[in-house]
Order: C-alpha cells, then sequence, then structure tokens
C-alpha cells in the first residue's frame, strides 16, 4: 500500500555545554520513537511507514538546514518535532522552511519534571502557531499505551492526507442520475485535498471489455461459482451465466483501465447507461474494493457507486487510516425509531470482505447470494450481491461540502447482531436482494439528520474518530462529531478565533 516518509527530529539547547552532555540520550529517544511508529503503525499488507531520522540534534541555524535538507531529499511529507530537553524555539524555522513549510507537524514531548520538554514543546510549537501553521502535540512518555496510540493516530491521519496529495480519482461516467452530491467538486478538492479527478466516457469501459482474455472471464465465473454453488440464484431473464460473465468482464476492464490511467482509485456512474444497456455494476465494484479475486490477495482498489466523488475520497481516507481495509458504501436507506437503529443498504459496493471481515474468500462468501438484478431499476441484468454485515464496533462518515468548503462529519457506531427472523424482517421493508448494516450510531436521529451531507454513508471497522479528525484539523476542514465523541472533542485554537 502506497504512503509518505515521516522525518523525526530533535531540537537541542544552542549550548554547546549542555547539548554536548545529553546529545546521546537526546537521540535515543528520537529512535526509539521511530522504532515504536515502524512496529505499531502496520499495515494490512505487512507494510509499515518509511520513518527518516535526522542525523543530528539539531544545535544550531546551520544544523537544523542540513537535517531539514536530508529530510527534504527524502522526501519526508510529515515531521515529527520530538521534544525531551528545552530548545532554543526559533532554530524550528530554518529546520522547517528547509524540509517545506506546507507538510504536517506534530510536536511530541515527555512529561517528566527532569528535562523540560513541555517547556520547549510550547515555545516552539507556539512559535509555529503564532505564524498561522496548524500543527498537533502529544505529551506523555513513550511506554504509555495511550500516548502511543495518540501518536499511531496522528500518523494514519497525516500518512491518509499526504498519500492522497498526489492521487487521481478516476471517474467512469460522471456524477449518476444528476446526484449533485456525487459531482466532483474540482476547486475545492484540489485545494484542501490535492487530488485530481479524470473523467472517462463509459463507453471507454464498454470498449475496454472487448479486449478482455475470454479465459480470465472464465476463470473469474469458475472461482464464483464454486464460491457461492446454488446461492447464484439464477432466473434466466435477468441473472444468467452469460449477464455475470457480463459483469465479471466489466471488473477486468475497468482494473486495467485504471492501471493504464494511474487511477489511484475511481467511481462508476452506472446508471443509467450500463445498468439499462450493459449490466449492473455490483458485482465489478464488490471485487474492486475486495482485497481478493481469482487470483488471489490484492489491495483493495476503491470504487465508489454511482461515481459519488466525495463517498470515493471518504473511502479511500478509511482505508489509509485503517491500514488496507476495505470500506463500506451504503444508502441512508431506514430509521427505525422503536429500535433506535440504521437499515443501511445500497445495490454494489459492499466489499465481501465485510460478510465475516475474513482474510479468506471462502468464509465470507459462504454467507452471500446473488440475485437477480431488479429489472425496475436496471434493465440490462446481472447480480446483485446480498448479505448482512458481520457485528461488531464501526466508525461511520462522510465528506461533504458547505458553501463550496469541506467538512467531515463522522460518529461512532456498531453494526449489530439481530436475530434472523428480525434482520430478515428490517431487510424486507427495504430490499432483501441488497446488502445490509444494521447500524446503531452516537448522536440522535435529529442530530444526524440535520448536518449528514447526503444520502451515502462511508464506514469501517473499529474506532476510527480520533484519526479522522486528526486529519480534519491537519486539512483545515471541520470535523463535524456526533454524540459523546462530539461533546469531549477538544475544539483547536485554530476552530476558536
Amino acid at each position: 500500500m502506497r504512503s509518505t516518509p515521516i522525518g523525526i527530529v530533535m531540537l537541542n539547547d544552542e549550548r554547546e555545554h549542555v547539548w554536548r552532555m545529553n546529545a546521546e540520550v537526546n537521540m535515543s529517544v528520537v529512535r526509539k520513537w521511530a522504532q515504536i511508529i515502524r512496529k505499531g503503525v502496520k499495515n494490512v499488507d505487512g507494510s509499515s511507514p518509511e520513518v527518516v531520522i535526522g542525523s543530528e540534534i539539531v544545535t544550531g541555524v546551520r544544523s537544523a538546514q542540513k537535517v531539514g535538507e536530508e529530510l527534504r531529499r527524502a522526501n519526508v511529507k510529515q515531521l515529527i518535532l520530538c521534544y525531551n530537553v528545552w530548545n532554543f524555539p526559533f532554530l524550528v524555522w530554518p529546520l522547517l522552511n528547509s524540509v517545506g513549510r506546507d507538510v504536517p507537524v506534530l510536536s511530541l514531548s515527555n512529561n517528566n519534571g527532569e528535562f523540560p520538554g513541555n517547556v520547549g514543546l510550547l515555545a516552539t510549537d507556539g512559535a509555529l502557531r503564532q505564524a498561522g501553521i496548524r500543527t498537533h502535540r502529544i505529551v506523555g512518555e513513550m511506554d504509555d499505551p495511550g500516548t502511543c496510540q495518540a501518536v499511531f493516530d496522528w500518523v494514519r491521519a497525516s500518512q491518509a492526507l499526504t498519500t492522497m496529495k498526489n492521487e487521481v480519482f478516476g471517474i467512469y461516467g460522471g456524477h449518476s442520475m444528476g446526484m449533485e452530491t456525487g459531482f466532483f467538486h474540482l476547486v475545492p478538492t484540489v485545494k484542501t485535498f490535492g487530488t485530481t479527478g479524470r473523467q472517462i466516457d463509459q463507453l471507454g469501459l464498454v470498449h475496454a471489455m472487448k479486449e478482455v482474455d475470454d479465459s480470465e472471464v472464465e476463470k473469474g465465473f469458475k472461482w464464483l461459482t464454486e464460491m457461492l454453488g446454488k446461492r447464484i440464484l439464477y432466473d434466466g431473464k435477468m441473472l444468467t451465466p452469460e449477464t455475470l460473465k457480463t459483469q465479471i468482464r466489466l471488473y477486468c476492464a475497468m482494473k486495467r483501465v485504471n492501471e493504464e490511467k494511474g487511477f489511484d482509485f475511481c467511481g462508476l456512474k452506472g446508471q443509467r447507461e450500463l445498468t439499462e444497456y450493459l449490466c449492473l455494476g455490483d458485482v465489478p465494484e464488490m471485487i474492486m474494493n475486495d482485497p481478493y479475486d481469482w487470483n488471489g490477495p490484492k489491495e483493495p482498489i476503491v470504487c465508489a457507486t454511482e461515481a459519488d466523488a466525495y463517498a470515493a475520497m471518504t473511502m479511500q481516507i478509511l482505508k489509509y487510516i485503517t491500514g488496507g481495509l476495505p470500506t463500506l458504501f451504503m444508502d441512508v436507506r431506514l430509521y427505525l425509531p422503536e429500535k433506535n437503529l440504521w437499515d443501511w443498504c445500497n445495490s454494489g459496493n459492499h466489499s465481501s470482505w465485510y460478510a465475516a471481515q475474513s482474510s479468506d474468500p471462502k468464509k465470507n462468501y459462504a454467507k452471500i447470494h446473488f440475485h437477480p438484478a431488479l429489472e425496475m431499476y436496471f434493465k440490462a441484468g446481472g447480480a446483485s450481491v446480498e448479505f448482512d454485515a458481520k457485528p461488531g464496533e464501526m466508525t461511520f462518515c462522510r465528506l461533504g461540502l458547505w458553501d463550496d468548503k469541506p467538512f467531515m462529519v463522522i460518529t461512532r457506531g456498531n453494526a449489530l447482531d439481530l436475530p434472523a427472523a428480525e434482520r430478515k424482517a428490517i431487510n424486507k421493508a427495504t430490499n432483501p436482494t441488497w446488502p445490509h448494516v444494521h447500524a446503531r450510531i452516537q448522536g440522535s436521529f435529529e442530530e444526524f439528520l440535520s448536518v449528514f451531507p447526503c444520502n451515502h454513508v462511508l464506514g469501517a471497522p473499529g474506532n476510527l474518530v480520533q484519526p479522522l479528525v486528526y486529519l480534519c484539523e491537519i486539512a483545515g476542514i471541520p470535523p463535524i462529531v456526533l454524540g459523546e465523541e462530539g461533546a469531549k472533542r477538544i475544539r483547536p485554537i485554530w476552530e476558536r478565533i
């Protein structure tokens, strides 16, 4: 999985008799933090972020410039300023100016009385903030799990943002059915995230499908048949071997065009051209988002239904923050007030991984059915994917725009483990042939309804509130956190002035 290098460096006292006395201890602190980050920020594929350590503790202007140039040449995209002792605060400027003023900055200090790291942090970080540089501050000992987790959350957030800064979103066909909240709003997106988009007509995919090797389609068809067996509910009209093979061919074509065009993630318009004249996009979108296909394990490639751009952006953020897990795309479909739960479902885009959250596709597919596409919506046919997401803690979120300015709504929640009869009844009330998440979230129905930007919500496992908040704060966009987590959030100074 792609990532960007992290620089870590420490400032010190300018007085030679002082820095000679503590230089060895200070360098050991920097090395230890680098080791902790490498070990603690593991991705799904087993990789760890590259951590570049400053070659020396900064003790003067030339030292600051030297270390800053080293980090810049190492392509460092975020900077951790480690504090262990008092330092001369002005040295941060020749250091940061050499690295680059646009890198996210974390100030990280000990909290003990022997060495005044806190004093150095507040003096130096205060200098950055009074010049309008958004920074984060974490104070604690490296043997404290809470301190380490806060650092890991910041690293995940920073790397998500700095990786996406140079990515391209592939838009197959444009926003669907006139959903303007799905449109790729170029200027605010480039200004805030650095991500750009390129639109390719869906006709290009249709032609690319003609170049897909038939043997690859047959291989995919055989694999899905072995995985699902009689749970592929052929009806002889909407879902046939031929319409399923067309969906497989579309996946192969989209994957190939992504690679040829350099798209890091993508969205498929689908409705109405493809769904009325080619096939439904559910299966191709699912497999794109999966961590495997018939050729074995692979990196999930975010693909948003209906080419919803800010859904795709949110999914890409979640992918990087989780270290490479698949992400969920759902319609905000139905709220059940008597149960205080949501039924979130959408035709397409639920990675099959969420059925059992297993790296073994057989365990996930054992819980999945392929249904015939609904003719009312999807005349060209194909399979709709149906399962209930595995219960567990999740975080749900969504990027949106207010007056052309990005923001993100974030809430903790759970996918619920409901009795089978209750799940079946709820699903029947919406659509029993689509994938479902039965969710209970922090924040009331009224709070959600008042701030949520659109009809599509995204999610991933675990409590991801803090790294998402860090990301928003680094990017300079408001995080709208619902419920208890929102009440606990401490707003940074730039949101208060």
